[in-house]
């Protein structure tokens, strides 16, 4: 699946309601953590694509099927445009400059390559450690009663 993306912000916004719509086949639900974890990197890649390089863009999404609950999401954004990604050290007060350094500690892995005379970033979310993430996460908020015994819910 891709979708072609002009070179305007507006296009961000077109590329997270597309991703959303691709979820629905594919087992996993609007509300899921890796849903949201989804949705999030295509925001930040595909703003990093249209921002950067004022060049147009391919966003393509690799979907486990609807069955396939231990598989991977693959993310990729193209561009026509040769400069490398570089990630930015961004100070308190600006407001931009995290997009890679979020992708970096959201995505299980990610990376790029040159394609033709542009290049080709992308990610992967793993789908069972999104799973053991959000379980973690959610153990690791619980508070410890010392002597009473409870459920995370």
């Amino acid at each position: 699946m891709q979708l072609e993306v002009r070179p305007d912000p507006a296009e961000v916004g077109r590329a997270r309601k597309w991703a959303r719509s691709r979820l629905a086949g594919s087992g996993i639900e609007a509300d899921e953590p890796l849903a949201e974890t989804l949705i999030l990197l295509v925001s930040e890649l595909v703003t990093n694509a249209v921002v950067h390089t004022g060049c147009p863009a391919v966003l393509r999404l690799l979907l486990p099927g609807a069955a396939c609950e231990a598989a991977t999401v693959r993310l990729e954004v193209a561009d026509s445009s040769d400069r490398a990604p570089v990630p930015r050290c961004a100070d308190g007060d600006a407001t931009g400059g995290r997009g890679l350094a979020l992708v970096d500690g959201l995505a299980d892995r990610w990376g790029w390559s040159p394609e033709g005379a542009g290049k080709r970033i992308w990610c992967e979310l793993d789908r069972c450690a999104q799973s053991r993430r959000q379980t973690q996460s959610r153990c690791d908020a619980a508070p410890a009663y010392e002597g009473l015994a409870f459920e995370a819910v």
